[in-house]
C-alpha cells in the first residue's frame, strides 16, 4: 500500500517539470491527472529546480544510499534529445524501415492476403505494442543503454550483450542493402534503365523488363523466361555464384564504393551522437512518406492497379488455421518494430524522466502498421499494372519474392512504366535508402551507447569511427560473389535465432524476476499513470507464451538452412550453431561475474539469489530522484510484508497487484 499521509504538501506546480520530484499522481491526490503531461523539455543533466520539499521537511530519503560516483558522473554528462519530437521521429525512422516496404506486402500475400491482416493485428496488439511500450519504459526510467539496463537483474545482463551481438550483425548487412540501393539509385539516372533490357549473353532465356510490343507478352512466355531485372541483379550487381564450396570470391569495387558512402553518411549523422542524429530524424522519418504519397497517386492511376490492390486485400480465410501464418505474423511484427534488439531501450534512455512515452509508443506502433498497409497498396497497384501490361490476370505470376525482392520485382515493375520510369526509379530507391539509413542509425546508436557506457573516456566520434570501420570491413563479405550465402547464414544463426531466444529471457526477466507489479509501480512513479490490465496480462503471460510458442514451432519444423537450392557444407552449419550458442551463451558468460561480485561470506545459493536482485543504484539517473525512488521502494516493501505468501497469491499479486 502506498503512503497517503503527505499528499496535501506536494506543490502541484512541480508536476509538469523535470525536477526529479515525485509525480503527484503517484501520491494518490484526488485532483491529480492520470495523463502524463509532456511539458517543456529539459536536458537529462539538469539538476532539480529549487522548490518546496515534497516530503514536508522529512529527511528520511536523504539517508538513502546514493548512486555510485561513476554512475552519477555518467548521468551528469549523459546526452539528451534536443526536444521530445526528435525522440518520436527517431523511433519512427528506426521502426519504419525496409521491412514495411519490401517484406510486409509479400509476407501478407503468401499468408492469406487480406486475411493475414487479422493475425497480424492480433499479434501487434498482444506482442508488438506491449513490448514496445515496456522497452520504452525501462530505458526512460533508468537512463541506461541496452546492457546496463539489466542492472535490475544483474545475473541476466548477458541478455543485453547477446542482443548487442545480434544488432551488430544486422547492422553490418543492413548497410550492405543500403549499398545496393545506392547503386540502383545512381543508375536510375541513366537515359535507359540498365536492368530494363537483355544482354546478348543472357539470350535466349531472357525477357526484357521494359514494356513489350504486340503479342510478345503473355503468360506462357513469361513463365519460361527470366526477366532482365533478375539477370541484372544476379549477374551484374551481385555477380552471384551457384555455390561457395570453392570460396566466396572478392568484393565488387562498385559496391565497395557505395558501401563506403553509406557508412560515411551513417557516421556523419552519428558524429555528435543523438544531438546530430536527432536533427536528421526529421528528414529520415518524414521524407519516405512524401515519396510514398507520390508513388501511391501514381500507382492507383495506372491501368490494372485496382485489380492488384484487390488481389492484395482479398482474404483467404482458410489460411487462418495454418500455424505458419501466425508464425509469419509474429516474426513480421517482431522485426518490423525492432523490439528485443536493445534499440528502443537505447533511444528512450535519452528521454527526460517524465516524458509521455505511453503516447509515443502508441503512435509508432500504429504508424508502423499503417505504413505496411500503405506500401502494400502501392506495390500491388504497380504489380496490377504489370499484369495488365502482360495481358494476364494472374498477378502472382509477376511477383518475384525472396531476398532479392527489392532489387528484382520492383525494378522490373518500374522499368515497365511507359512514361518517365527514371523518375519513379529515383524516387523509389531514394525512399528505400532513407528508410534504411534511419533504421541503421538506430542500430549504430545502440552500439555506440553500449561502448560509451563501458568506456566513458572515449569520445563519441572515436566510437563512431571504430564502429563504421569495422562495419565496412565486415560488410565487404556480403558484396562478394558468395556474399548472399554469408548474409543468409549470419542473419539466421547470428540474428534471428539469437534475438528470438533472448527475447523470451528478456520478457521473463522483466515480467517475473523484476516483476510486473514493480514495473507498474515504476510507471506510476515516473508518469503518474496506472497501468491497465491489458498491459499487465500481456507482459506477464500472453507475450512470453506467444514468443515461446514461436520458438518451439521454429525448432520443431527446423530444416537445414538453404540459400535458394544450395545446401551449405556441414562445417558451415557447425559454425552457425556455434555462433548461435555464443550469442545465447552470453547469459552464462555474464552470470558468473554477477554472482562473484556478491559478498564472499555468503553461501553460493544466497549469492546467486542476490544476483537476481536490482543493484543498489538501480533507478532514475538523477541522484535526488533516485533517493526518492529508493524511499518509495522501501515503503512498498514494508507494505508487502503483511501480504499472504502462498505461491498462487504471489502470481496473482505480480499480475494484478
Amino acid at each position: 500500500m502506498e503512503q497517503q499521509s503527505n499528499n496535501n504538501n506536494i506543490n502541484n506546480n512541480n508536476s509538469n517539470s523535470n525536477n526529479g520530484y515525485l509525480n503527484p499522481a503517484y501520491m494518490g491526490s484526488s485532483h491529480a491527472s492520470t495523463i502524463s503531461i509532456p511539458g517543456a523539455y529539459k536536458a537529462q543533466a539538469e539538476g532539480p529546480a529549487p522548490s518546496k520539499d515534497p516530503n514536508n521537511g522529512h529527511k528520511a530519503s536523504e539517508a538513502q544510499e546514493p548512486p555510485a560516483p561513476a554512475d552519477a558522473e555518467q548521468a551528469k554528462h549523459r546526452d539528451g534529445w534536443n526536444n521530445d519530437i526528435e525522440f518520436l521521429m527517431s523511433c519512427i525512422a528506426l521502426s519504419v524501415g525496409l521491412g514495411n516496404v519490401w517484406r510486409f506486402p509479400f509476407i501478407a500475400l503468401e499468408n492469406g492476403g487480406g486475411a493475414f491482416l487479422i493475425p497480424y493485428l492480433i499479434v501487434l496488439i498482444l506482442v508488438g505494442k506491449p513490448v514496445y511500450y515496456l522497452e520504452m519504459l525501462l530505458g526512460q526510467f533508468s537512463s541506461r543503454g541496452s546492457v546496463k539496463v539489466y542492472d535490475f537483474v544483474p545475473i541476466l545482463r548477458g541478455i543485453g550483450y547477446g542482443q548487442v551481438l545480434a544488432t551488430g550483425i544486422v547492422t553490418t548487412y543492413y548497410a550492405t542493402l543500403m549499398a545496393l540501393t545506392l547503386r540502383y539509385f545512381v543508375e536510375s539516372f541513366y537515359p535507359t534503365l540498365p536492368w530494363s533490357y537483355c544482354r546478348d549473353e543472357w539470350a535466349p532465356s531472357c525477357l526484357d523488363s521494359a514494356p513489350q510490343q504486340g503479342s510478345l507478352v503473355g503468360g506462357n512466355q513469361s513463365a519460361v523466361r527470366t526477366t532482365s531485372a533478375e539477370f541484372y541483379f544476379t549477374n551484374i550487381i551481385l555477380r552471384e555464384k551457384s555455390s561457395i564450396d570453392d570460396g566466396i570470391g572478392y568484393p565488387s569495387w562498385s559496391l565497395s564504393l557505395t558501401l563506403a558512402v553509406a557508412w560515411l553518411i551513417i557516421a556523419g549523422i552519428m558524429f555528435r551522437g543523438i544531438k546530430s542524429s536527432g536533427k536528421a530524424s526529421y528528414f529520415l522519418a518524414l521524407f519516405p512518406y512524401v515519396v510514398m504519397l507520390i508513388l501511391l497517386v501514381r500507382a492507383l492511376t495506372l491501368p490494372g492497379a485496382t485489380d492488384g490492390v484487390l488481389y492484395f486485400l482479398k482474404p483467404q480465410w482458410h489460411k487462418l488455421l495454418e500455424p505458419q501464418v501466425w508464425y509469419a505474423a509474429v516474426t513480421q511484427v517482431f522485426f518490423s518494430l525492432a523490439i528485443c534488439f536493445g534499440n528502443i531501450i537505447m533511444y528512450s534512455s535519452y528521454n527526460r524522466f517524465g516524458h509521455n512515452i505511453y503516447r509515443d509508443a502508441n503512435i509508432v506502433t500504429t504508424l508502423d502498421t499503417f505504413t505496411s498497409l500503405l506500401s502494400g497498396i502501392i506495390i500491388f497497384g504497380i504489380l496490377g499494372n504489370l499484369a495488365y501490361e502482360n495481358n494476364t490476370t494472374d498477378i502472382s505470376s509477376v511477383v518475384n519474392g525472396g531476398p532479392g525482392l527489392a532489387f528484382i520485382s520492383y525494378p522490373d515493375a518500374i522499368a515497365k512504366f511507359k512514361v518517365l520510369p527514371q523518375v519513379f526509379s529515383v524516387l523509389f530507391f531514394l525512399m528505400l535508402f532513407v528508410l534504411g539509413i534511419g533504421s541503421n542509425v538506430g542500430m549504430v546508436s545502440c552500439l555506440t551507447t553500449v561502448l560509451k557506457e563501458q568506456f566513458t573516456q572515449l569520445k563519441q566520434w572515436h566510437i563512431v569511427v571504430f564502429i563504421s570501420t569495422i562495419g565496412y570491413l565486415v560488410g565487404l563479405l556480403y558484396i562478394t560473389p558468395g556474399g548472399q550465402f554469408v548474409l543468409n547464414l549470419l542473419d539466421f544463426f547470428g540474428a534471428t535465432f539469437v534475438a528470438l531466444v533472448l527475447a523470451i529471457f528478456e520478457l521473463v526477466a522483466i515480467g517475473w524476476v523484476y516483476g510486473v507489479k514493480r514495473v507498474c509501480r515504476d510507471v506510476e512513479f515516473m508518469l503518474g499513470i496506472k497501468t491497465s490490465i491489458y498491459y499487465r496480462i500481456c507482459w506477464a503471460v500472453i507475450t512470453p507464451l506467444l514468443m515461446l510458442a514461436i520458438l518451439v514451432y521454429m525448432l520443431v519444423l527446423y530444416e537445414p538452412l538453404k540459400y535458394k537450392n544450395y545446401t551449405y557444407q556441414s562445417g558451415v552449419y557447425v559454425f552457425g550453431w556455434c555462433l548461435s550458442a555464443f550469442g545465447v551463451g552470453q547469459l552464462l558468460i555474464w552470470a558468473v561475474p554477477a554472482v562473484r561480485r556478491q559478498p564472499v561470506e555468503l553461501g553460493l545459493w544466497v549469492r546467486i539469489r542476490k544476483a537476481f536482485e536490482p543493484l543498489p543504484n538501480w533507478g532514475p539517473a538523477d541522484p535526488k530522484t533516485l533517493r526518492r525512488y529508493q524511499l518509495h521502494v522501501e515503503q512498498a516493501n514494508v507494505s508487502s510484508m503483511f501480504q499472504r505468501s502462498g505461491i498462487w497469491h504471489k502470481i496473482y499479486d505480480n499480475i494484478f497487484g
